[in-house]
């Protein structure tokens, strides 16, 4: 896969035969992807809401600043995109009626869909919770080829064919078939601390998700990419599911997180690579609360004696 590169040798970055792993800025390593060389792209990119990475990534001056800096990945990705290839990219609720409008007026959007979740977090009293995500799915133009692989991504159907009803619109009559592709609203779970998959990121995207949407857009074989890998969900996934991945990612931690999830190697550079299941917050756990409560309780009693 580096022969897709004009020059990979000016970043870090480890690769084997299935996983190429960058550390970079995004926006220079995608400057240096050949073009049309991409099957598939899905792009979970800094929401300029000012969240903590670790690395700063997530703050601009200004809204103009951010959509100036969102709309030149994006043509940077199409550009590297082949001609039948897909992108799939997420953005804030605020931010994406914008990317959407120029999108739509500069490419073609196949879909349009909306990830939802549950929230066990605190939300706000002056306003109604916010408990989705919207992604955005594009191909170049109305008549790319691009792939959707329909019945790799069947799901059970929970209407008639759990009642086992009969169809009588079709001649001869049958039975409500028993799976249907899925609709644009998707419900998976947000990557919570206890579950197997969690790595040490705050905006981790479930594997379910991501699975979903390497069948659905591409072929074994082909090549995945994402330019924000983060906790490298997408190469993990595509990985598994016999894809190529690159994934470009700036903070460097989380990078050795793409060396180890991806299956490249468990050390690097005399370091061993182990999953860091501590927290990605300051909000503390209920267990914490608990433990402050008694400690607060036995230095109450200590001066009260």
């Amino acid at each position: 896969m580096k022969d897709i590169f004009s020059n990979l040798n000016e970043y870090e970055h480890m690769c084997n035969d299935k996983s190429l792993v960058i550390n970079g800025d995004s926006l220079k390593v995608l400057k240096q992807i050949k073009d049309k060389s991409i099957d598939l792209i899905f792009a979970d990119p800094p929401y300029g809401i000012g969240k903590d990475f670790g690395n700063g990534s997530d703050y601009f001056e200004d809204r103009e600043d951010y959509f100036k800096w969102a709309k030149e990945w994006i043509d940077e990705c199409m550009r590297i995109l082949k001609p039948n290839g897909t992108m799939y990219f997420m953005s804030s609720t605020q931010y994406m009626p914008i990317l959407d409008i120029y999108v739509d007026e500069k490419y073609y959007v196949i879909n349009r869909i909306i990830w939802t979740y549950d929230s066990s977090g605190v939300q706000s009293k002056k306003k109604y919770g916010s408990l989705y995500e919207p992604i955005i799915m594009i191909t170049h133009n109305s008549k790319s080829k691009y792939t959707f692989n329909y019945e790799d991504i069947m799901v059970e159907a929970k209407t008639g064919s759990q009642r086992k009803l009969i169809d009588y619109r079709k001649t001869p009559p049958q039975p409500y078939n028993t799976k249907k592709v899925p609709g644009n609203v998707w419900e998976f779970p947000r990557v919570r601390y206890k579950m197997e998959e969690y790595e040490n990121h705050p905006t981790q995207k479930p594997e379910a998700l991501l699975e979903r949407i390497i069948l659905a857009s591409s072929n074994e074989n082909d090549i995945v990419l994402d330019p924000f890998s983060g906790s490298f969900t997408t190469s993990a996934v595509a990985v598994k599911l016999n894809r190529r991945a690159i994934g470009i990612e700036e903070n460097y931690d989380y990078f050795k997180i793409g060396i180890r999830r991806t299956g490249i190697a468990n050390f690097y550079k005399g370091e061993i690579l182990k999953k860091d299941k501590s927290r990605k917050t300051k909000n503390k756990s209920k267990e914490s609360h608990k433990n402050d409560e008694l400690y607060t309780n036995q230095i109450e009693l200590n001066i009260g004696g």
